[in-house]
């Protein structure tokens, strides 16, 4: 396993713990899932590079443009979520009740 992986691996597992243990506001989930996209993106640049053809190079840059939307849906979901319930922290939100 080359480093580079080892590296994307461990971001995306540091990643997910940070998702499940600091769960009290909503930015820094929405920072967890960006970190695990960005780990994504390394671990299947590095296959593309190693896979050396040319259409693999397709797949990262589909995945980055996602991880953008991805992060533009958060945001814009977040700063509604604050102006109508006041507060960020995601214990508070009930997503049931409108």
């Amino acid at each position: 396993m080359s480093s580079t992986l080892f590296t994307a691996m461990s971001a995306f597992t540091l990643g997910t713990t940070g998702l499940m243990l600091h769960r009290t506001h909503f930015l820094s989930a929405l920072l967890c899932l960006e970190g695990m996209m960005l780990a994504m993106f390394i671990a299947i640049s590095v296959w593309a590079t190693q896979m050396s053809t040319g259409y693999h190079f397709l797949i990262p840059m589909l995945l980055l443009t996602m991880s953008a939307c991805e992060a533009s849906t958060g945001l814009a979901l977040m700063v509604a979520t604050t102006r109508t319930h006041g507060t960020d922290h995601l214990k508070n939100l009930n997503l049931l009740q409108c």
